[in-house]
C-alpha cells in the first residue's frame, strides 16, 4: 500500500533544491519524519547537503511542528524550513 504524500521546501533548503514542493510515494519502511528526511538525504548532492544529518531544521507536519519520530500517512503534507530567527 503506497503512502503518497506532498513535501514543502522553504527558504534556503528551497533554494538549495531548486524546487518549492513535490509529491512522493514513501518507500516501505518509511514511515516518520526523519525516515523521510534520510531517503531525501539519500538522493545526494543538493538534497544530502540541505537535508545534512547535522543541519538544524524545523519540521512540520500538516502545518503543525513535529518530532523527528512524528508518524507520516498519506495525504500528509511535510515541510521542511530552516530555523526562524528573530530580530
Amino acid at each position: 500500500l503506497l503512502v503518497k504524500v506532498k513535501i514543502l521546501y522553504f527558504a534556503s533548503i528551497r533554494e538549495r533544491l531548486g524546487k518549492d514542493a513535490e509529491e512522493i510515494d514513501l518507500p516501505a519502511g518509511i514511515s516518520t519524519v526523519s525516515g523521510l528526511r534520510g531517503h531525501l538525504r539519500a538522493r545526494g548532492g543538493a538534497w544530502a547537503e540541505a537535508l545534512a544529518e547535522g543541519r538544524l531544521l524545523r519540521m512540520a507536519v500538516n502545518q503543525d511542528m513535529a518530532q523527528p519520530t512524528a508518524a507520516l500517512k498519506t495525504g500528509d503534507e511535510i515541510a521542511f524550513f530552516p530555523p526562524v530567527t528573530g530580530g
